[in-house]
């Protein structure tokens, strides 16, 4: 038996951020975490400096063992489906722009700071509730699973908590998307209107 590296992308994405954990763990949160995180609105964020890189490091940067094991027990359970499906570099790039968009949104619009991947993890959760939408029809499990998702979020903005929800909630519309325009297709294709070819 063999050991096959079946998802690259999302395994090239968990082997990263576990590494992030164990420098921090190793060098000191302190050195490690200000390189894979995003400042939030009044930080002096730059857009030509290294802070552009951290719009898409933070996704890989987690406060923690229990952080990085909460968000990538969703990614390994999900991502390898939508790498199947999408293929790697389709996936991606929607995971590249998931990161930009939740990590610009928050250095804008928010006075905290940004780091983790469950950004990532709600536009797989929402992508992947499109796995099963063909011809007009919307299933009833993606609507439950959006429902349940929105109101998840909206009530958990009324608590006190260091989780950032507008990330879960940009990463769902990311998701929803992505989903939207790669419907019904394997390996990334878009649909294209009726009659034409890619």
């Amino acid at each position: 038996m063999k050991i096959r590296y079946n998802a690259p992308v999302v395994l090239s994405f968990a082997f990263c951020a576990t590494l992030v954990v164990v420098l921090s763990q190793l060098l000191g949160r302190e050195a490690i975490l200000p390189i894979f995180s995003v400042p939030g609105k009044g930080s002096g964020f730059r857009i030509f400096s290294l802070d552009a890189f951290r719009l898409i490091s933070h996704v890989i940067g987690h406060d923690g063992w229990a952080h990085l094991l909460a968000n990538f027990a969703f990614v390994l359970l999900i991502g390898p489906i939508l790498e199947e499906k999408h293929g790697s570099l389709p996936l991606l790039i929607m995971m590249l722009i998931t990161a930009v968009v939740t990590g610009l949104i928050n250095a804008l619009f928010f006075t905290t700071g940004l780091l983790g991947a469950s950004g990532v993890v709600f536009m797989m959760i929402l992508l992947i509730s499109f796995t099963n939408i063909r011809g007009g029809e919307i299933p009833l499990t993606f609507i439950l699973v959006v429902l349940l998702f929105l109101a998840k979020e909206i009530i958990a903005i009324f608590e006190t908590n260091n989780i950032s929800e507008f990330a879960h909630i940009i990463g769902g519309i990311c998701g929803a998307i992505f989903g939207f325009f790669f419907r019904g297709r394997r390996g990334g294709e878009p649909v294209l209107p009726e009659g034409r070819e890619a």
